[in-house]
């Protein structure tokens, strides 16, 4: 079960709880906070997520004095999925960070049109809450670009992600623009693998290679509704020689800039 999950369910007993001690019945929450008697009872139970409106009426009507209200703070959609949390928290303090995506722009380097688009395409489908709470999220990400220039990012992109026309051109245009403006700053590589230029590892899915502060090494691999985040050194290694060899056959940086500029001007 997850933690948004195990949120439900106990802000949901709270709410029954302190109704139950005040010696309200459900109908009379239920009318007060204009939702039917079933559907405040799915809220209760934890089926459902608690809206704010519902915390308002019976923090009023319980007397609780804002104790139930406070719940709302750990209602709040998570700015990640719950599968890349323990990456995030490496990625946040990393002194290094090498990625490869065969398919799509890397979170890092996505503007929030395209990322607004990819989340709202998922399936199972988000509601716009959890949408634009991650939006933010990978914007937040984003800001290590350029207020950490220690730390050294470099990108290798598959043509393949270049030209998916996610969300139409005026979106994929606006983001191979950022792409070039990311690449600017003296911090950030990217490099493009042409198609035909690519070795058969390049099409085995992204890959993320990650240094600690303290010199551990990390490699993080995604696929839909999952993730793995691997310390073993073998496993490491493997993954570390298989993003050398696509880097090898990928365009330099300033062959990069070149080729992206040419499919953002075709669009």
């Amino acid at each position: 079960m997850s933690a948004e999950s195990n949120a439900w369910r106990y802000c949901g007993s709270q709410i029954k709880l302190w109704r139950t001690e005040a010696g309200i019945d459900r109908e009379i929450l239920a009318k007060e906070a204009g939702y039917g008697c079933e559907y405040v009872k799915s809220m209760e139970n934890g089926r459902r997520k608690p809206t704010l409106r519902l915390l308002q009426v019976a923090d009023q009507l319980c007397g609780a004095g804002g104790k139930i209200v406070a719940a709302q703070e750990y209602l709040k959609p998570e700015a990640h999925p719950q599968r890349s949390q323990e990456y995030m928290a490496l990625e946040r303090d990393a002194i290094g960070i090498s990625s490869y995506e065969p398919l799509l722009i890397p979170g890092l380097l996505q503007t929030s049109e395209y990322a607004r688009v990819l989340m709202g395409a998922g399936s199972p489908l988000l509601d716009d809450e959890i949408i634009e709470e991650r939006v933010a999220g990978r914007l937040k990400r984003q800001e290590a670009l350029f207020e950490r220039k220690s730390v050294m990012f470099s990108f290798v992109l598959y043509e393949a992600a270049l030209r998916s026309q996610l969300g139409g051109s005026e979106v994929m245009r606006g983001q191979l623009q950022q792409l070039l403006k990311w690449g600017e700053l003296r911090n950030v590589s990217i490099q493009v693998l042409p198609v035909g230029r690519e070795c058969g590892v390049a099409l085995g899915g992204p890959i993320v290679l990650l240094e600690t502060p303290d010199h551990e090494h990390y490699a993080y691999v995604e696929a839909p509704q999952t993730g793995a985040l691997y310390a073993d050194p073998i496993r490491v290694s493997a993954l570390t020689q298989r993003h050398g060899m696509i880097r090898v056959y990928a365009l330099s940086v300033v062959e990069s800039v070149e080729f992206i500029r040419e499919v953002a001007e075709a669009l």
